[in-house]
């Protein structure tokens, strides 16, 4: 997917061609992950521990001069330490509010399965509406706003499943997997330190570029192909829950970001086609005639776009 991905003249495309110098051979994921940034989405890295998910999230926020605040979910860590909190102040009388951690552009949520829900859920409102409400009192988070959450595949020691509420408020889910042979004898070879990453963009630079992509022209028969993709999963005999209307939206919003990242003005159904698994992947849930054929997700949602009909050139 990323092999028509590149002009230097682009902000974007400069921004995934640094954060290539800290993550090897992954250019599908971090070309995904850049577009869900412009976009206005939340990203999902689900895999095994040691891939790279954490060096990906911080080589994002370096590069786009993004301020970070990074927390380590573990089952001690309560919803305040996210929130923040009310502080009572002897000297003026006053309950002082004391920042949490969602209060900056981009929050890395290092293993966010391994803490209690309660905690899981002090990010629900946030991530959806991009404020916190803590004594009564609502207070809007800096835009841009980004979590980006990794979390080890569920079954591992120590980790609740996230539940469908907060799995839905990710724009989109990625898998880094094992690197191959090659890449990691460049990885082993290489000394990559996340100080090499340097800052090629500001945040003013990013909220024009999603301004941009908000603005990138949508066909009705595009829009006519997502809602029979989306529909298609709410009546699949082997799905369960199908991809809400959130969902729907969020193939848009990538699609749009895709095309940006393309030098489109317009959304095609390969842009579509492309973001399709990954915004839906984490948003279905499989019921036992899925098992029992031993299809996975991704294969569902592979065969689902092979039995839907795309429409032909738009523009």
């Amino acid at each position: 997917m990323a092999d028509n991905i590149g002009n230097q003249q682009i902000p974007a495309f400069r921004v995934i061609n640094e954060v290539k110098k800290a993550v090897i051979g992954k250019d599908d994921c971090i070309v995904k992950a850049v577009a869900a940034i412009l976009a206005g989405g939340h990203i999902l890295l689900n895999d095994i521990p040691g891939v790279g998910k954490t060096t990906l999230a911080m080589a994002l926020s370096k590069s786009m001069s993004l301020q970070q605040n990074r927390i380590q979910f573990t089952p001690d860590v309560l919803p305040s330490d996210i929130t923040g909190f009310s502080m009572y102040q002897k000297e003026t009388g006053e309950f002082v509010y004391q920042p949490g951690s969602v209060m900056c552009n981009l929050l890395l949520a290092d293993e966010i399965n391994r803490t209690s829900p309660k905690t899981q859920s002090a990010l629900l409102e946030v991530m959806q509406e991009h404020k916190v409400t803590v004594d009564g009192v609502s207070r809007m988070v800096p835009e841009p706003f980004i979590v980006i959450a990794t979390q080890n595949p569920f079954g591992s020691a120590g980790t609740w499943m996230l539940p469908e509420a907060q799995l839905d408020r990710f724009m989109i889910c990625l898998s880094m997997g094992y690197p191959s042979m090659e890449d990691e004898i460049a990885i082993l070879k290489g000394n990559r330190e996340q100080e090499e990453i340097n800052s090629i963009i500001s945040k003013e630079e990013l909220r024009k570029m999603q301004k941009t992509v908000v603005n990138i022209q949508v066909h009705d028969a595009v829009y006519q192909y997502i809602g029979e993709l989306v529909h298609r999963t709410r009546n699949h005999e082997m799905i369960d829950l199908g991809v809400s209307p959130r969902g729907a939206l969020n193939i848009v919003q990538m699609a749009k970001a895709l095309a940006f990242l393309r030098q489109r003005e317009f959304v095609i159904p390969e842009d579509v086609m492309d973001v399709f698994d990954c915004v839906c992947e984490h948003r279905i849930v499989l019921n036992t005639k899925a098992k029992i054929a031993r299809k996975d997700a991704g294969k569902i949602l592979t065969e689902i776009i092979q039995e839907v009909k795309a429409p032909k050139a738009v523009g």
